[in-house]
């Protein structure tokens, strides 16, 4: 084989090991992508009920004590 044979073949094996990296890079990221959703999902749920909870609260203060009190 000749050198620039040579030097071909070797950027054709970089270039698929490059797209193999390239590759479990982007399964990574897609997997960080779920997980991230997920914890955003929960995160408004919690929001949900906390705000719900407040505002359950703020009724009850906001209503006068009974008059046995």
């Amino acid at each position: 084989m000749s050198d620039l044979e040579n030097r071909i073949t070797e950027l054709e094996i970089k270039n698929s090991h490059q797209e193999d990296t390239i590759e479990q890079l982007n399964n990574i990221i897609f997997e960080q992508q779920k997980a991230i959703d997920n914890i955003n999902r929960h995160l408004e749920q919690i929001q949900n009920k906390l705000n719900t909870i407040q505002e359950t609260n703020s009724k009850e203060e906001s209503e006068p004590p009974p008059p046995h009190y």
